[in-house]
Order: structure tokens, then sequence, then C-alpha cells
């Protein structure tokens, strides 16, 4: 009986195409949330590669302001960074994994996997599952416009039981040139429920050459080390698991054996409020990070009165004295980058 080869660590680099990755931990493309700070904030914490949120083709192609200007801005300690991108036309898409390119990505991703309803009516997203001939035209069309390795996130069907997108990915690699394959295992009707089937990620393992990243329902380092494990995949991706909790990475890659103290969850969240009103300006920081605010104050354990105040807040200052209070820190921790 042939001996199954050992899989690498975590923590061994690996490459998709000829892009050199430090390790096997990924930040998933967040939509959403995944802009410049959010991905160099799990790059800082110890993660390989981090993909942007969800990207428009056509907003690049029309070269959108403010697409330009807040989707596509890069920081220059996030790289390798992989841009990721959505859409129905193959002409659309060469021209917006261009300007991709042009802005400073290092690889394109193309979303095959998103459910959501006002996605899918475009014929973008996890629809592309029922016209294979259109995802490969997008995934040759992404790699003539960019000159980039081309990545493909997708499900592994529409619905339990449907197999259409373990199929796809197969010839998106054999077919399309597709560099490597982020592979979610539970079809498109179950949302982010039920089981990820693991067994049929290892069966798209040993059938493709490129590597494959498996996706979906890592919630922790233990869920994400299971998954690694069970499916035989190259690398994991982490999504809403490193909402919040960007020490994730360091505990799948060695750096961290125990949780972070609320003064380092603290000075994470400052570290964040001082990147979103750089990103965004004052006013619309202070609406956007509301969304951010539920995933430390937990952590933080700071008082219910405080949780509320933060989300009605219309006053940064006073919301970083919050957090101060509740850990006592000083807000200089968390405004170096």
């Amino acid at each position: 009986m042939t001996a199954m080869p050992r899989q690498p660590p975590l923590t061994d680099p690996f490459r998709i195409a000829d892009v050199e990755i430090a390790n096997r931990v990924l930040l998933a493309p967040l939509a959403g949330i995944g802009n410049w700070f959010v991905r160099l904030q799990a790059k800082r914490h110890g993660a390989g590669l981090a993909v942007s949120e969800m990207i428009s083709s056509f907003g690049l192609h029309h070269r959108n302001e403010r697409t330009l200007r807040e989707l596509m801005r890069i920081h220059p300690d996030e790289h390798p960074v992989s841009v990721q991108l959505f859409g129905h036309d193959p002409d659309v898409m060469r021209s917006g994994a261009e300007v991709a390119a042009e802005a400073g990505a290092d690889l394109i991703d193309i979303n095959m996997g998103c459910p959501v309803r006002k996605v899918r009516r475009t014929g973008a997203g996890v629809e592309l599952l029922t016209d294979p001939e259109l995802a490969l035209a997008l995934t040759r069309a992404a790699a003539e416009g960019s000159g980039l390795p081309v990545t493909v996130k997708l499900r592994s069907g529409l619905r339990p039981g449907d197999r259409s997108g373990f199929e796809l990915a197969i010839r998106l690699v054999e077919d399309g040139g597709a560099a490597a394959i982020g592979f979610h295992p539970r079809p498109a009707t179950v949302g982010h429920k039920g089981d990820p089937d693991y067994a049929l990620t290892r069966e798209l393992v040993e059938r493709l050459s490129v590597p494959v990243i498996v996706s979906g329902g890592l919630r922790s380092a233990e869920a994400a080390r299971l998954a690694h494990r069970e499916s035989g995949a190259d690398a994991v991706m982490i999504a809403r698991g490193a909402l919040g909790n960007p020490w994730v990475f360091e505990e799948l890659t060695g750096r961290r054996s125990l949780p972070p103290s609320r003064g380092e969850i603290a000075a994470e969240l400052l570290w964040t409020i001082d990147r979103a009103e750089e990103h965004l300006g004052t006013e619309r920081a202070t609406r956007y990070l509301r969304k951010f605010y539920p995933w430390y104050v937990e952590s933080l354990e700071a008082p219910r009165a405080v949780a509320e105040e933060l989300q009605r807040s219309a006053d940064l200052p006073r919301a970083r004295a919050l957090i101060e209070d509740c850990a006592g820190v000083d807000s200089r921790v968390g405004a170096s980058l």
C-alpha cells in the first residue's frame, strides 16, 4: 500500500504560480470589510496572504473614483496581496484585472462562490457554476488583462448533492489556467450552515496539480487545523474567524499559544479606529466602525452600557476613551502602523 505524502505544516511557505507566500494561513475576502487596513492587520499578525473584499470588475473598468480610491488602496506592507473581482463579462473582467494589476495586486482572484441574490442576478458569483464556459472565459480574460496568476474561489455546488463547483474547479485549472483554487465545500443553498465536506475537498486536492485552499466555517484555530488535516488542502483561508481576532493567525503560525490580554485587545481596536479614520475621514469612520466594535467588546468584557454607547457614538475621541477605560491603555499604543 502506497503511503500518502506528508502534508506540509501550516507554517511552511508555498507558491501560487510565481508568487511566494510565507505560510499557509490566508485571510479570506470579506465583503464590505476586507479593505487595506483589515488586510494589513492580518499580515501584521502573521497571515501569509490576504485577499481583498469583493470588487466589481465593472467599477474598475469604468474607473469609478470611489472604487479606485477606497477599494483598490493597497498598503506597501501588505504584499503579497490578492484582489478579488466579480463580474460576468469577459471583456470587462479583462479590463478590471488590468486596473487591479496597475494598482499593485500580486494575484487576481475571481469570485464564483457568492450566493447573494443581487450578485447572482447579474450572472456573477455562484451563478457561474451554471455556465462553465463563461467561467472559463472570465478566468482567461483576467489572466490576459493582468498578466498575473489568477485564482478562483468557489463552492462545491448549488445545492446538497450537487458537485458542479467541484467539476468546474477541475476545468478552471486544466482548461482555464487557474493557478490555485479556493474551495468552500458547502453548497450555496446552505450559506454558512452545515458541515463542510472535507472528503470532497481531499478528492479535489488529489485531482489538481495546483494549490487548493480550503475555506468555510473556520471560526477558530482549532477548526482551521481540523480542516487542514481532514481535507488535505495546501492552505486554509480564515474569514469570520478573524473578525476581532487577528491573533488567530499568530496561533496558526506558531507565534502565540495564549489568548490576547485585555490590553492587547484594546490596543488593536484603537489601531483599527486610527486606520479607519485615516481611510475614510472622521465622519464616515464613526459610522463604519460600528460594525467593528461588537467583535472586540465581548473579549474586552466591556459593560453592556459601554457597548451600547459605542454603537451610538458620533465622537471618535469618546469611543477611544471608552475603550481605554475598559482596559487601562493609552490610545497612543494603537496609533502606529
